[in-house]
């Protein structure tokens, strides 16, 4: 039975979709089968894996709303088994026309835990806020990868996220897990940056994950060119610790 990881980060510029995408087509190349649900109508995950977004007929927003078979949204990447289910800029109405959905926080976990037979690994990324479609990805999940960037204002809003996830754990998930705290865009040579890690490692402990992910530009590259580190450069240190990450969540779903 496969495992659903929401990637969710209210605050913007975390990182949050840069992870996503990387972290999926890392587990994709470690032989695991990956779908990779964007939730952000953004859609730069979509985008940034190879879809042109301006031609998506069917994306998350018709499985949800109109209640689309989501195997007819689905797209097969550049890497063998990783699949991606796309976004579109119309999911940014899609709140409020669920708002007359029966259990409109349970659409999303319907939608998708029929899939958990086909893939290994389903990832969520998440828009950069707690509306409704960020409570239907944690109420779907898992588990949550809460990405935090080493710079300054980086644990602003934290004890927001971490009150949404009790809120959802006790009413609506109650299964619910914290993956781990990510440190994304980290650079050793930067003081803050050291005092940023030093902080939310001594605050969330065994939480954080050991993987950094570090500041790098083939990794800010990649995705203009509509493809993870991985594809654009295997060698990059953002390839490196995307792969690294993967490989710590596999060793812990063993224990």
């Amino acid at each position: 039975m496969g495992r659903i990881i929401a990637l969710a980060n209210q605050k913007g510029g975390v990182g949050k979709t840069t992870t996503s995408m990387n972290l999926a087509a890392s587990l994709a190349t470690l032989e695991k089968k990956v779908l990779l649900v964007d939730a952000d109508p953004q859609a730069n995950a979509s985008s940034g894996l190879g879809v042109d977004v301006q031609t998506v007929e069917v994306s998350l927003y018709q499985c949800i709303i109109d209640g689309t078979d989501p195997h007819e949204a689905i797209y097969e990447t550049d890497i063998q088994g990783l699949d991606l289910l796309p976004s579109h800029i119309d999911l940014v109405g899609a709140e409020i026309e669920m708002l007359h959905i029966e259990q409109r926080e349970q659409v999303m976990k319907r939608l998708l835990r029929p899939l958990l037979t086909e893939y290994d690994f389903i990832l969520i990324d998440c828009s950069p806020s707690l509306g409704l479609i960020t409570v239907n990805a944690l109420t779907a999940a898992d588990s949550v990868i809460i990405p935090v960037q080493c710079e300054y204002f980086a644990l602003e809003g934290i004890s927001k996220l971490l009150n949404t996830i009790k809120l959802i754990k006790s009413r609506l998930n109650p299964a619910l897990e914290i993956e781990g705290f990510l440190l994304t865009m980290y650079d050793s040579r930067l003081r803050l940056a050291n005092q940023i890690k030093e902080e939310v490692q001594r605050h969330f402990q065994e939480l954080v994950f050991k993987t950094l992910i570090t500041r790098n530009v083939k990794l800010s590259e990649a995705p203009s060119h509509g493809m993870p580190a991985i594809l654009y450069d295997a060698d990059s240190a953002g390839a490196r610790n995307h792969l690294a990450l993967a490989q710590e969540i596999i060793d812990k779903m063993k224990k």
